[in-house]
């Protein structure tokens, strides 16, 4: 496989190893994947990786840390813009998803890595889902504030199912854009997707939707 690492790539090899084994374990899970299999696609020797995070393991906790500091900047921006950030375009719901597709290119492997993530009894894991619940209600909260919606008898729940329509388009993302035909995290795909959602949450599935059903 032929290194990442091009003239001009102004990465450290330590940043181009954790780079490649978060595309490797995003594609098949950290298991699946070997430390030779990381230092052949970022070019390295596999002694250079151990050198570098001591195991396997070490690596794998890295491209966690890495994985938070994204989402945390893309949580950060989220929250600061509230339910209708300045960047919003119309009809488009500021949302988790907008802002990942504001923070992250479309190829990128993180969204997939999340949902392992996620999914995964560890500590990284844990972490951000409760940071992302606590977002939630943050957001609930704020739209409610805003007249756009209410807490509900039982704020934490509504937060929850929230957060979990939220994450559906990060985790589901491959299947949906097999079933739509349109990737639901692109500009076009959000384009779509943001006015039926908006007109469930606004008045459940008895409303008309405004968007294109191409």
């Amino acid at each position: 496989m032929r290194s990442i690492m091009r003239d001009g790539d102004d990465r450290t090899k330590r940043a181009v190893m954790r780079d490649e084994a978060l595309r490797l374990f995003a594609e098949s899970g950290p298991d699946a994947v070997s430390v030779r299999q990381i230092a052949q696609a970022a070019g390295v020797s596999p002694g250079l990786v151990v050198h570098h995070f001591g195991s396997k393991d070490g690596l794998r906790q890295d491209v966690d840390r890495h994985v938070l500091a994204v989402f945390e900047a893309v949580l950060g921006e989220v929250s600061a813009n509230g339910p209708e950030g300045p960047e919003q375009t119309e009809g488009q719901a500021r949302s988790l998803g907008a802002a990942v597709l504001h923070h992250l290119p479309e190829d990128s492997p993180v969204p997939a890595y999340l949902g392992r993530l996620l999914m995964s009894d560890t500590e990284a894991g844990r972490t951000l889902f409760h940071q992302l619940f606590e977002l939630s209600l943050r957001t609930l909260e704020e739209m409610e504030r805003a007249g756009q919606a209410v807490r509900g008898s039982d704020p934490q729940v509504r937060a929850a199912f929230l957060l979990v329509n939220d994450l559906a388009l990060l985790l589901l993302r491959p299947r949906l854009t097999e079933v739509l035909g349109t990737d639901p995290l692109s500009a076009a795909g959000l384009e779509r997707w943001a006015p039926e959602v908006m007109a469930v949450y606004g008045g459940g599935l008895t409303a008309e939707g405004t968007g294109d059903t191409a």
